[in-house]
């Protein structure tokens, strides 16, 4: 068969060795004669895969024992309900930076537990175009949390500089920009991310947490949404999503098969080098609304002069094995999600059509 260039914004590409590996052991898993799929999450051989996962997890980040690593169901949308519930106890508030789509949602969530506000905000006419300035935050020092969102899938902006929060919790939603490079997890109380993007298929969300925090987490409320009930039966207190975990344990390998974080992050940042550039030699054209300073390296967005010469792109390109070049129905215009998995070759077919597209245009 021959592969399409996948520029879905998630479920997104995976990388084709792991997509090898899970068919190869769909049927029978390490001769146990049964697929990992009907294995039971209590059987040593789903123990085994679960447990290296968070291993690997923990080595490829550098994430200390004062920290839990947790996968949960739900996807990024659920923690932003659990965080609040979890964490905003009677009296407190929470601050929000909100710089796209899911902070906003994550924001509203907030205030149907209790108290949070808009620390910062850079939306205009319901648009985003870049991440705020420092100066620009409007910091409680009483917080519960601070939290935003690293990444903006939809509008394609990222934060590249980590914000000053003092010394309140500082919470990211990382479900867009995940590994796509090393960071410094102690700068942060929480970080989690959906699977989807970087790291694996859909159906699962990766936490990390700081134990201290989970321990001083509200106890009224229900049982499975609470971070500790997960932390203390290490994500097996439910049946967890096994086949997810297997998938992104075998991310998490090839990853570390590649040089991990660091020689990732240098394929990331060519490959959003090559796009950039070939969407600036023609900024008449390719007309990309993100400020220099606050480009995704993830989520490449551009507009075209007419919304039908838009559709007109988005059908040629589909047609030429491109897919997923649609902006989001929010934001319109054109997006390539450009996620770890996503190859050079791929950056370079989208660029020669681009190139023939411009001619015909």
């Amino acid at each position: 068969m021959t592969r399409a260039h996948n520029f879905n914004a998630g479920p997104a590409a995976l990388p084709l060795p792991v997509l090898e590996r899970a068919q190869r052991e769909m049927v029978e898993f390490e001769g146990t004669g049964m697929s990992l799929l009907e294995h039971s999450h209590r059987g040593k051989a789903y123990e085994g895969v679960h447990f290296q996962a968070e291993s690997l997890l923990r080595e490829l980040v550098g994430i200390s024992d004062d920290y839990a690593v947790l996968f949960l169901q739900g996807g990024a949308s659920l923690q932003f309900a659990m965080i609040a519930m979890n964490l905003l106890h009677a009296g407190k508030s929470a601050d929000y930076l909100l710089t796209g789509i899911w902070s906003q949602k994550a924001l509203a969530e907030a205030k149907l537990i209790g108290k949070a506000r808009a620390a910062a905000d850079t939306s205009v006419d319901g648009k985003f175009t870049r991440v705020p300035t420092q100066a620009e935050l409007s910091i409680d020092p009483e917080a519960a949390y601070v939290h935003l969102t690293t990444n903006n899938t939809v509008f394609g902006t990222q934060w590249h500089t980590l914000p000053s929060v003092g010394s309140v919790p500082l919470i990211a939603d990382m479900s867009s920009d995940f590994l796509w490079k090393p960071f410094d997890m102690n700068r942060y109380a929480m970080v989690y991310a959906g699977a989807q993007k970087n790291i694996g298929p859909s159906g699962l969300a990766v936490v990390v947490m700081q134990k201290e925090l989970i321990r001083a987490a509200r106890k009224d409320i229900p049982v499975i949404l609470r971070y500790a009930t997960h932390a203390d039966n290490q994500s097996l207190y439910n049946t967890p999503n096994t086949f997810a975990i297997y998938m992104v344990r075998n991310v998490l390998e090839h990853m570390k098969s590649l040089g991990g974080l660091a020689a990732i992050e240098q394929h990331n940042l060519a490959k959003a080098a090559l796009l950039y550039g070939a969407l600036d030699q023609d900024p008449d054209f390719f007309r990309c609304p993100v400020e220099h300073a606050s480009r995704s390296t993830m989520n490449v967005v551009w507009r075209l002069p007419t919304e039908e010469l838009e559709d007109r792109f988005v059908k040629e390109a589909t047609k030429a094995g491109l897919v997923g070049l649609k902006g989001h129905r929010s934001a319109g215009g054109l997006r390539a999600s450009i996620y770890n998995a996503v190859s050079e070759a791929s950056i370079q077919a989208l660029i020669a059509f681009m190139s023939e597209f411009r001619k015909t245009a």
